[in-house]
């Protein structure tokens, strides 16, 4: 398929450059919970913190942000929903609801859905506006991850941001520009702008 022959219709992410069906979005679904719990196996341990760097915020936001708010809320939902079930594909091979990170988990199926909206505004067509997107997008996961990680661990809220936010700040700003630089050139390879 040509650039020149992909209908683009204001509000489209980067999944609906694909043909339209029910399998494309099963697919894209299952594809995006696979993507982020295998981006949750890239983790390294951070010292004095119960909660590792990993892969798998970059994946939620990327999902969001490329599959529109639904899709991203369903993979992330999946996600969420298999690892509770037991598939060991969260941080570092857990699973299960109990964990100190799993409220990033929750702040993730939140983030990707945001990102998704904002995709469809356009907020992954320019660099500033991706920045924006995945800025508020880590703002969220945090929002709900540090206050789950403070009382899963009986931590106070100072201590949890000290162990579970402050340590992540450079990882999600290297993250960002990663975005910053994939998404908008991506649509730029399709011709679409």
């Amino acid at each position: 398929m040509s650039t020149a022959s992909v209908s683009f219709r204001p509000g489209a992410v980067l999944a609906d450059l694909l043909p339209a069906s029910r399998v494309r979005d099963i697919a894209l679904v299952a594809g995006g919970a696979a993507l982020t719990g295998l981006a949750a196996q890239i983790a390294v341990p951070v010292p004095g913190s119960p909660v590792p760097v990993t892969g798998q915020t970059f994946a939620a936001l990327l999902v969001g942000t490329a599959f529109g708010a639904r899709r991203g809320f369903l993979s992330l939902a999946l996600y969420a929903l298999v690892g509770m079930a037991g598939v060991p594909w969260f941080a570092g091979g857990t699973s299960g609801a109990g964990g100190a990170s799993f409220g990033y988990v929750l702040g993730m199926l939140l983030a990707a859905t945001v990102v998704g909206a904002l995709a469809r505004r356009g907020a992954d067509r320019s660099v500033l506006r991706t920045a924006g997107a995945m800025a508020l997008g880590s703002a969220l996961i945090y929002a709900v991850g540090v206050p789950y990680l403070a009382l899963s661990t009986g931590m106070s809220f100072g201590a949890a941001v000290a162990a579970g936010l402050t340590p992540f700040l450079i990882g999600d700003a290297l993250k960002a520009a990663l975005a910053m630089g994939l998404l908008p050139a991506t649509w730029k390879l399709v011709g679409r702008k």
